[in-house]
């Protein structure tokens, strides 16, 4: 048996022991394992690397697909109740969800109804997008050195603060007719409403940012050479640049908001004035078809605004 290879051994077959152990009946068999072969061992070894490969997986898409989830699990239980609520109802005023998803593909594409509203969403939308961003362009380039001013210089704020104050709470729907005396018909007195209701929540959250400023980090500055109105430039903007974002995503939401109420001063083309229109000739599918636009492109926007306030306040630990 000397001769014989040693690897022979590691490979024998399960042996019975007849002997007799303590704690165990006489009579009773023990078998005694042999120690694992490598392929045994190769093969627990990769099943183990399968499972924690998949649990990897599961734990890196799990977390961005639940609040996607989420998110659309409340809109899908309210369109089936407007399903249950509408359908099989020629009488109601209210049409079901197929005929407003029909009506928002013939305002598209056309090839349904082949009616004065067929492909004209295009046209629609980009007329009350201009209006919207040029409006809410203006409204930033005019609050955001307003608001710096105000919230940093004293004898501004006392001067034009109260006056702002007095201005706000002001509808943008008093403002309509003397908009309209003002500019006239037509696209200009909704550019103006569009301006005003985006205006003020940026205006405010920039002075709310800008005196909330800590007034070491001016002193701060001082002592490294920053002095004036380099100030602004240096220590203001960047610490009141969140405040500043929050107050761009409710004017850029007002400004959709007020777009409706925009395009009631005569303009021909617009979601406002579409949805006007078809209130007026009863075509409600086409009214909630321009909400459901104006829903979407607001949502739009408003993530768009987000994504550049991430970029630009990484440093912030509440928008990092």
């Amino acid at each position: 048996m000397a001769g014989l290879d040693p690897a022979i051994h590691v490979f024998r077959p399960l042996q019975e022991s007849k002997t007799w152990m303590p704690g165990t009946r006489p009579g009773t068999t023990r078998v005694e394992s042999e120690p694992k072969t490598v392929s045994t061992l190769t093969t627990e070894t990769s099943r183990e690397a399968v499972r924690e490969t998949a649990a990897r997986e599961t734990s890196s898409w799990w977390p961005r697909l639940k609040p996607v989830l989420l998110a659309i699990a409340f809109p899908l239980a309210l369109l089936a109740m407007w399903h249950f609520a509408t359908v099989n109802r020629p009488a109601s005023l209210i049409p079901p969800p197929h005929d407003v998803w029909l009506e928002l593909k013939d305002l598209a594409i056309g090839g349904i109804n082949d009616d004065a509203y067929s492909q004209t969403l295009l046209t629609h939308l980009v007329a009350s997008m201009s209006r919207v961003y040029g409006g809410f362009a203006l409204a930033l380039a005019l609050a955001l050195p307003l608001g710096m001013l105000i919230g940093r210089v004293q004898l501004v704020r006392q001067l034009i603060d109260p006056t702002i104050q007095i201005l706000r709470p002001i509808p943008v729907t008093a403002w309509l007719p003397l908009a309209m005396i003002i500019f006239g018909l037509g696209p200009r007195s909704a550019f103006f409403l569009v301006f005003l209701g985006a205006f003020y929540p940026i205006l405010v959250n920039t002075i709310f940012g800008v005196r909330t400023v800590e007034p070491r980090l001016f002193e701060a500055a001082s002592m490294l050479g920053c002095t004036g109105s380099t100030q602004f430039f240096r220590v203001v903007l960047p610490a009141a640049l969140p405040s500043i974002f929050t107050g761009m995503r409710l004017g850029l939401g007002f400004a959709w908001v007020v777009i409706v109420v925009g395009e009631m001063t005569g303009v021909q083309t617009g979601l406002g004035a579409i949805i006007m229109e078809a209130r007026q000739l009863s075509r409600t599918e086409i009214v909630i078809s321009g909400m459901i636009v104006i829903g979407a492109f607001g949502f739009l926007s408003d993530q768009l605004v987000m994504w550049i306030g991430r970029r630009l306040l990484a440093w912030s630990p509440s928008h990092g």
